[in-house]
């Protein structure tokens, strides 16, 4: 199943890489979903789960990247946008 995120909570590191702790998003039934990114890693990984964001009406698949330093973090697959298209999202503590 896929889930759209809409949101995002960032820790206070400003590594673009780590700031993302939890990503967040709404059920069919409009109530609100919000996980760790490392349970979303952990799901994309084993084929659970699936997500993606809309970035100006397109929308966009989400991956797991690995850093140079062996850390894994959620980005979206290469579009044409110019800003990280995650980091852009609203935050999850601020979203009605």
């Amino acid at each position: 199943m896929e889930h759209l995120i809409d949101c995002i909570e960032k820790d206070d590191r400003h590594d673009p890489f780590t700031s993302i702790q939890w990503i967040g998003g709404r059920n069919s039934d409009g109530s609100r979903w919000r996980i760790t990114q490392q349970s979303a890693i952990d799901g994309i990984r084993s084929g659970k789960w699936r997500f993606s964001v809309h970035i100006d009406g397109r929308k966009v698949r989400v991956v797991v990247a690995v850093s140079r330093f062996g850390n894994h973090y959620l980005k979206t697959e290469p579009d044409d946008a110019q800003s990280n298209n995650l980091l852009s999202l609203t935050d999850c503590r601020w979203a009605a």
